[in-house]
């Protein structure tokens, strides 16, 4: 039983505000601790509930923050970027029987510390087929398509609540509460790990690869804080605008249009100006 780990950081114990998550900040070597506890628990539980192998993705900024040398040495690390996957990457090939989501987040516009979609600012809103879309959701339908449950999802309060609406069979656990989009109530990393170790044990019961889903088309709708972000967006061809500050496009396939929304992403990103955005 091979179970992959797609690892993002602001939903990780302790992590409340940017400094925490921002590469060579003032907090992030700590929170890189936290984080790396966080994903080695849910590594352990798995081992512990008679996984065979587990790789963990790091989907996280730079993709470089898991520290490790701290994992647990039955597991392997995926990490770096430019993959063809992102955040999903090495579901694609066919031996993985289960996905967890750890240290996710809630989508951007919406409630949850740290709240946002790819673009840590910049995208307001995004939605899927007309439903407010986070990056949970968005990887959930990849995954599907490749016949992988979501068995596990660890973030704050509010993201766990996110996932019942694409995952309501996983296992959930809370690391904190949110507050605002820069403050949560905390547990300490004895306790969230004691948590997620457990919660991944019992997730191992779920895992095993159906038939894939095949949900589209999919229309993915995208709102910009700055009207020339959208019409940067428009030159990924297939990408049009829909409104003030908005652009969206379809796709047959969620490979697709998770693949559309890194190339949006990514060419939005490169014209957002340091000051105005």
């Amino acid at each position: 039983m091979k179970i992959l780990i797609s690892a993002d950081m602001e939903g990780a114990t302790g992590v409340t505000w940017p400094a925490d998550v921002l590469p060579g900040a003032s907090q992030w070597e700590r929170c890189r601790s936290l984080f790396t506890s966080d994903v080695n628990a849910a590594v352990l539980g798995f081992f512990d509930g008679g996984a065979d192998e587990v790789l963990i993705n790091e989907a996280h900024w730079t993709m470089r923050n898991l520290l490790l040398e701290k994992l647990d040495d039955r597991a392997q690390l995926l990490t770096g970027r430019h993959k063809s996957l992102s955040m999903v990457e090495g579901v694609q090939h066919g031996d993985v029987d289960a996905i967890a989501f750890v240290g996710y987040h809630t989508g951007a516009g919406t409630e949850g510390v740290l709240a946002h979609t790819y673009l840590a600012n910049s995208l307001t809103g995004v939605w899927l087929n007309g439903a407010r879309a986070s990056e949970g959701l968005l990887n959930a339908h990849v995954v599907a398509e490749y016949g992988v449950p979501v068995v596990l999802v660890t973030g704050d309060d509010l993201t766990c609540k996110d996932a019942e609406g694409y995952a309501p069979a996983a296992r959930m656990v809370a690391v904190k509460d949110h507050v605002s989009r820069y403050a949560a109530v905390c547990r300490t990393p004895a306790r969230t790990a004691a948590d997620i170790r457990a919660a991944a044990k019992e997730a191992t019961s779920l895992a095993g690869r159906h038939e894939p889903v095949r949900g589209g088309p999919f229309t993915v709708e995208m709102e910009f804080d700055a009207e020339h972000l959208s019409a940067v967006a428009t030159v990924v061809p297939g990408v049009a605008p829909t409104g003030e500050r908005r652009v969206a496009y379809t796709s047959p396939t969620m490979y697709e249009g998770i693949r559309t929304f890194k190339a949006v992403t990514t060419i939005v990103s490169s014209a957002v100006e340091e000051q105005y955005g």
